[in-house]
């Protein structure tokens, strides 16, 4: 592992904030480090409103997209709400849709089918509305390069509204309306919005409209912090306040089906780790495994008891997710070893009878493991698709990009990609993919990097400073959980083992003469013998609270360790 200090930054900003805010230097200078250096801005920070979102209508094309759909209801028109089967796209469905049909019935849903259609907007789906008397599809989380789909859609006279968070090709499909922030002709303040963000500014506009108050758009809050959660965006600005807002309504008051997924999960409050690692999976499994329908079926589902009927189905097939992804991940860990590809720069791997719906999470697994772009790669028909995952700083979108030759289609984000080819191009595509990576990607970038916020003593943690860290929730990229660095601690004699493989320690740590620490450190087991014998380490932590039968304690989570260069306190 690298550990990478943060700069540190300009003192007088740092100071400038700690008296503005009255808070300790810890604070204030995390707080510059993510760009918040007046008493304003950290207000914005800590108390998020939604009187902080931005006008909807500064969005290119929102109000043709308005316009369009107000025609559509007074016309009696039917509409169908378009999205991708991943969580993105369902919530983003359930949204729509679900804001419609309380003012409007003739609303219809359709998520393509993984197998058979693929990812993003399909004929099928087009023929689908023309056979049912569609004549206006809304597109979600999808459609910002299928061109010819639209074009295909005007043919028979079916209008579409785009509302897309992916990155435009040269020309946008000739649609009424494009709504995506990325576009470089689009004004809008804040670009990093998810799929479902764009769904939601679309029902914010359209509620201006219609004089909704903006209480009106908190119960939807829900959908918008899981897609936010599920799709790794920046958590910062807009995505930041329908974050932290929707957190509230999840833990609070959440819709039926969210409610039927997490009542068994033993949990008092959902955090945004919770989301990323137990909602998410789930709402995925319907798509991966069988079809994301059910999830949308889950997610717009006001009965409760209907909704555990279907909560109960998806965390079936996310039991089966589990054991696929399991077992995959195995075979491809074989055949990596059987090739003697290591020490390549990049992870391409393919099998014809892995499952489709789990090859990303493979993907992700075999990142973890070998730390460098990987793709994993399927049969689809009679084509083949895989799913790119990547290291942190490295796009590994660009790098495909430069293999586009070899392929038929393609598209995703920086670090996650998917794409497909023919058969006969999988061997060129592969060299030629190995080949980009190696002549562009910084070295460092293959060693996984710990970015270090601050150092600190053990005599800096305290219950007030864990309080105001617990004010910078919810995290995520933009604003990751605060890591810290603590030089010359050493176990006091209880480290030990955890975990059915030995894989995690659980240390009780000192600094000096100040009070121990509970600390654990998941994957870091192997290091157990730096710290024997009260040999002094340096640490790499976040500050957690524990919580047992009500009471909460500290407790560090250990990212890594090292021998320090101290022998002794």
């Amino acid at each position: 592992m690298r550990w990478t200090l943060k700069k540190t930054p300009d003192s007088t900003k740092v100071q400038h904030l700690q008296q503005e805010l009255n808070v300790e230097p810890i604070i204030a200078t995390l707080l510059v480090q993510r760009g918040i250096e007046t008493f304003e801005a950290a207000k914005s920070f800590f108390r998020p409103t939604l009187a902080d979102l931005h006008d909807p209508f500064l969005m290119k094309d929102m109000e043709k997209a308005v316009t369009r759909i107000e025609k559509a209801i007074f016309n009696n028109e039917n509409i169908l709400v378009f999205g991708d089967y991943d969580v993105d796209g369902t919530t983003a469905v359930a949204l729509v849709a679900s804001f419609l049909k309380s003012y409007y019935p003739n609303v219809a849903t359709y998520i393509p089918d993984r197998y058979d259609e693929g990812y993003g907007i399909s004929y099928k789906g087009i023929d689908y509305a023309e056979d049912n008397a569609i004549s206006l599809i809304i597109a979600l989380d999808c459609g910002i390069k299928s061109i010819d789909h639209v074009t295909y859609a005007n043919t028979k006279s079916i209008d579409f509204i785009i509302c897309d968070h992916h990155l435009p090709g040269e020309e946008v499909p000739k649609a009424v309306a494009v709504l995506d922030p990325k576009r470089s002709d689009c004004k809008y303040p804040y670009d990093e919005l998810c799929g479902c963000g764009i769904g939601f500014k679309l029902i914010q506009a359209l509620g201006s409209n219609l004089n909704y108050s903006v209480d009106s758009y908190i119960p939807y809050l829900d959908l918008v912090a899981t897609a936010i959660a599920a799709d790794i965006v920046p958590i910062t600005g807009e995505n930041r306040v329908l974050t932290k807002i929707g957190l509230e309504v999840i833990n609070s008051n959440p819709r039926a089906g969210i409610k039927a997924l997490i009542q068994n999960s033993k949990k008092n409050k959902f955090t945004i780790t919770d989301v990323v690692f137990y909602i998410a999976p789930r709402i995925n499994a319907a798509g991966r495994i069988k079809h994301g329908n059910e999830a949308v079926a889950l997610l717009t589902e006001y009965n409760i008891n209907q909704a555990e009927i279907y909560a109960s189905e998806i965390e079936n097939h996310n039991t089966n997710r589990k054991d696929l992804d399991k077992q995959i991940t195995i075979e491809a860990l074989l055949e990596i070893e059987l090739k003697k590809e290591q020490n390549n720069f990049t992870t391409v791997v393919y099998n014809e009878k892995w499952h489709k719906g789990v090859i990303g999470i493979v993907a992700s697994r075999l990142t973890e493991t070998y730390y460098r772009p990987t793709l994993v790669f399927t049969k689809s028909g009679d084509k083949l698709a895989g799913s790119a995952r990547s290291v942190k700083e490295f796009d590994v979108y660009k790098a495909i990009e430069e293999c586009a030759s070899y392929l038929d289609q393609f598209g995703g984000h920086k670090y996650a990609a998917g794409m497909t080819l023919k058969e006969e191009n999988y061997e060129a595509f592969k060299i030629a993919f190995e080949k980009v990576v190696k002549t562009t990607i910084n070295p460092d970038l293959l060693i996984p990097e710990i970015t270090i916020d601050l150092e600190i003593n053990f005599t800096d943690i305290s219950p007030k400073l864990i309080r105001l860290l617990n004010q910078f929730e919810p995290f995520g990229p933009g604003n990751m959980t605060p890591v810290f660095k603590s030089n010359s601690v050493c176990d006091t004699g209880h480290g030990r083992l955890l975990g059915k493989e030995e894989e995690h320690l659980k240390l009780f740590i000192k600094q000096n003469d100040s009070e121990g620490i509970p600390a654990i450190g998941f994957g870091v087991g192997k290091k157990i013998a730096l710290t024997t014998h009260k040999k002094n380490i340096d640490i790499v932590y976040c500050i957690d609270e524990s919580e047992y039968n009500g009471l909460y304690s500290i407790q560090l989570r250990l990212k890594d360790l090292s021998a320090s260069l101290k022998n002794e306190i």
